[in-house]
């Protein structure tokens, strides 16, 4: 739903009324100060919990304007730094595009690193416009598809050697009240799963992590791959085969700047819905490209990133340079580079969490379909 003007009068309303009270109110209470060095002070020791929630605008080229509070809570397991950070990471959002959700990531490491926990849980309302499959679309808006979308995708892993985990991997993906609206004229193919459907995927992972911060890596490796095997006999509306392969690589340059690369592949075989395809674009991969305006079966990304965390002449302030290449198919056979699409950008970093080494980014991408803005904490890999 577009913001009307009168919701818009009564936002900037209320935010003035508040921007107004809080600081007498915070005169008497001390508040600001406190609320200062807690959060961007980081006055807690090093191995103690930390929870920081604050409120979020950001423009990208899938929700347009959009306004949400983002958490999250760090920790290390048995509040020892020898273990590895762990994080919980929330977002909350409501857009332009009539969009609204709750996102929620984690990874967790146990002791010692023996147990891993690696997953996502996406619920959400939105349209989304549909540009067709295939490497060759060529921008035009075919349709818009509304859906209620539950998303919750786990790897349960276990240390069998030094840096190495296996685990089981799960995937439980549902739409529901599903409409679509055609914004063209010309006869398009009908994407499959425009209807009420749940798939439930289970499959096995093998991971390679030497990384100590997830969520601002400055120096290591981390490989994934793995199948999900979504089938009737539990529970999936679909039966398809989703494999998988992520690689990342992060060399320290010097002691504040870092190069950070991925290779990411994924190929679904099967008749697997359109929401489940391999997709292309977002916050994270192939930054400036709308979530899904690129979708097929099979999908091949890479994306380099340059970061100076913190500048040298800088103790909270930072930046990033980043490009990536990237396409979809039917099929490994059909992969075409001369296909390739390129997207890139650049963006600031703010140190949030100073004891914990965490940074809050802002980026700008640029791609052949225009600009895009993402604000989030920590890096997109």
């Amino acid at each position: 739903m577009p913001i009307h003007l009168s919701h818009l009068r009564s936002i900037i309303t209320f935010s003035i009324c508040i921007g107004l009270i809080l600081p007498i109110y915070a005169q008497e209470t001390n508040l600001v100060k406190r609320v200062w060095n807690s959060v961007f002070n980081d006055t807690t020791s090093i191995e103690r919990p930390k929870l920081i929630a604050y409120p979020t605008v950001a423009y990208s080229p899938e929700t347009e304007w959009e306004f949400g509070l983002s958490a999250v809570y760090v920790y290390y397991a048995n509040q020892d730094i020898k273990n590895r950070l762990s994080e919980i990471n929330a977002f909350s959002f409501i857009t332009q595009e009539q969009q609204y959700g709750l996102w929620m990531d984690h990874a967790l490491y146990s002791d010692k690193s023996k147990w891993f926990f690696l997953g996502r849980i996406r619920l959400q309302q939105f349209p989304l416009l549909y540009f067709g499959t295939g490497p060759d679309t060529d921008g035009e808006e075919l349709a818009q598809i509304d859906a209620g979308s539950i998303s919750i995708r786990e790897r349960v892993l276990r240390k069998i050697q030094g840096n190495l985990y296996l685990g089981f991997e799960s995937d439980f993906h549902r739409l529901s009240n599903v409409s679509l609206t055609s914004l063209s004229n010309e006869p398009y193919e009908t994407p499959v799963g425009l209807q009420k459907f749940s798939n439930i995927g289970l499959g096995l992972g093998l991971v390679y992590d030497s990384r100590h911060n997830v969520l601002n890596v400055r120096e290591g490796f981390f490989g994934e791959t793995g199948f999900l095997r979504y089938d009737d006999r539990w529970g999936s509306d679909f039966e398809f085969t989703s494999y998988f392969f992520d690689a990342r690589y992060y060399l320290p340059v010097t002691s504040s700047q870092v190069f950070a690369s991925q290779v990411y592949f994924s190929e679904v075989q099967g008749n697997a819905p359109f929401s489940q395809l391999s997709l292309m674009g977002g916050e994270s991969l192939m930054r400036g490209y709308y979530l899904g305006r690129f979708r097929d079966q099979t999908l091949l990304a890479a994306q380099t990133e340059y970061r100076f965390l913190p500048f040298s002449f800088s103790e909270r302030w930072g930046a990033a340079a980043f490009v990536g290449v990237g396409t979809v198919s039917d099929g490994v056979q059909s992969l075409d580079m001369s296909k390739l699409k390129v997207a890139g950008g650049t963006g600031v970093r703010f140190l949030i969490f100073r004891s914990k080494d965490i940074f809050t980014r802002f980026d700008v991408a640029v791609s052949e379909d225009g600009l895009g803005y993402y604000f989030f904490i920590g890096e997109a890999f």
